[in-house]
């Protein structure tokens, strides 16, 4: 009989497992923000739109530290397919921003009036991401009608019409003048936003913008 010991069995591997999308944070002001982010065209341009409002938690309080990022059509209706998403040379318009909430939880953007795209009403896709959050939040600010077409638009647009009309009256920004909307963003509670279940889809926004 041999003497040898015994070979040991090699121990097997632990499965890879998938980490989540965000651990600790949020790290938003390194690397995010970059100067015009939130300027898809120049400020008080004309025919430009100031696209604004406040993120807001559970208690109504100001989320200070949140990001928001917004895809968009153009005024045509045509989704930009221009690459350079993230250079602004004050003509092209991208149809993407990026915007980080000041100490009142405020965001702004400088935009256009989107056009509608296929059979849905005018809107602005919004992606929030914000402190315990493990993913990003979608949604959808849907512009106020400026004549009775849109106003029908809006009455027969697929995603709205699924949701109650209290549900609907959370994805629909007020006008606050010619060249200006307001969209506040409730994350929980109260008057909570409708926000789109993933994986994101066509039907929530458009493809993410080229990569520069």
């Amino acid at each position: 009989m041999s003497t040898a010991a015994a070979r040991p069995t090699p121990a097997r591997p632990t499965p890879a497992r998938p980490t989540p999308g965000q651990t600790v944070g949020p790290f938003f002001g390194y690397a995010l923000p970059y100067p015009g982010d939130s300027h898809l065209v120049p400020p008080a341009s004309p025919g430009s739109l100031w696209l604004h409002g406040r993120v807001l938690d559970g208690l109504g309080a100001p989320v200070p530290d949140a990001l928001l990022e917004i895809w968009q059509a153009g005024p045509d209706g045509q989704v930009p397919r221009t690459s350079g998403s993230v250079h602004r040379d004050g003509a092209t318009f991208t149809g993407w921003g990026r915007c980080a909430t000041d100490g009142e939880g405020g965001y702004g953007f400088w935009t256009r009036e989107p056009g509608p795209v296929g059979s849905a009403a005018r809107f602005v896709a919004v992606t929030v991401f914000a402190r315990g959050l493990l993913h990003r939040l979608q949604t959808r600010a849907y512009l106020p009608p400026r004549d009775d077409a849109e106003q029908a638009a809006l009455e027969r647009d697929p995603l709205l019409q699924r949701l109650a009309p209290e549900q609907a009256r959370t994805l629909l920004a007020s006008r606050v003048d010619e060249g200006a909307v307001r969209f506040d963003v409730v994350l929980q509670g109260e008057g909570e936003t409708v926000f789109l279940a993933p994986p994101a889809s066509s039907a929530a926004q458009p493809e993410r913008p080229p990569t520069p």
